[in-house]
């Protein structure tokens, strides 16, 4: 049976969203361990905590493949002081990789964030919102993604469906400028960049999160702007990755982790 290596999983990962794809700011990737272990198990999860890195060793798993990396910005002093040194202490002292797969598997069309949310509410003819040529010159990568329900729909129907399909407590939203929806627009995480590309695409209604108060405004009654919360709008990546993982590996386990890690808490 063949050893699968950290580096054979972070190839498969890299070939459906390569790690080029990624944003400037972001810092995807290999953030722990070495690349040339052998991989017992692995835990996919959103974002990498304490109690994800607890649930790794509980499971024998060494490998958590997150969205959201861990670390974003350099780190002067491992101390433990704060959560972000805490969780990688922990995961180097037990000898566990954290991988992150972020704004590249946002860019992507295929097996990407948005896509599976638009999945989720049968869009149909799915494209990229906002093409990165320089990425990639068949526009098939870039930002958000726009596609059309398979027939129109009354928009109060639509928040309902979208509620059920996304697990949603409660969405917030801007007037209803449109009774009816067809085109949506997406942009799983925070969106509120690609509004104008939205708007642009003849799109009634734009699903994404981390809107600001100011920032619905600007909808201006052309489109309907719905924050359905950034956990909650890439909640459904977790299985994304677990399904491509456990598919394409059979030589180690795959668990979708069982910690909620959201940091926001609604009553």
């Amino acid at each position: 049976m063949k050893v699968v290596l950290i580096q054979d999983l972070i190839d498969y990962l890299h070939s459906i969203a390569p790690n080029h794809f990624q944003e400037s700011y972001d810092n995807a990737g290999l953030i722990v361990g070495d690349a040339k272990s052998k991989v017992n198990g692995v835990i996919v999860s959103l974002d990498c905590t304490e109690e994800v890195v607890d649930e790794a060793i509980f499971l024998g798993a060494n490998v958590i493949v997150c969205h959201h990396p861990i670390v974003f910005k350099g780190l002067k002093r491992f101390n433990g002081s704060n959560y972000v040194e805490r969780t990688v202490m922990k995961a180097i002292k037990h000898d566990v990789a954290i991988f992150a797969i972020h704004t590249n598997l946002d860019n992507v069309l295929k097996h990407g964030v948005n896509e599976m949310i638009a999945c989720r509410l049968a869009l149909e003819h799915l494209e990229i919102l906002r093409p990165n040529l320089q990425m990639d010159s068949s526009g098939a990568v870039g930002a958000g993604i726009l596609g059309n329900l398979p027939y129109d729909l009354e928009t109060v129907a639509f928040f309902d469906i979208l509620k059920k399909v996304m697990n949603l407590k409660v969405i917030k939203h801007t007037s209803i400028c449109h009774n009816v929806v067809k085109k949506i627009s997406i942009c799983g995480g925070a969106g509120s960049f690609l509004l104008t590309d939205a708007i642009k695409s003849g799109s009634q209604a734009f699903i994404t999160s981390d809107y600001k108060y100011h920032e619905f405004f600007d909808a201006e009654n052309k489109i309907i702007i719905i924050d359905i919360g950034h956990f909650e709008s890439e909640r459904f990546t977790i299985d994304l990755l677990y399904t491509l993982i456990s598919n394409n590996f059979t030589t180690f386990a795959a668990h979708m982790t069982k910690i909620i890690t959201n940091p926001v808490k609604y009553y």
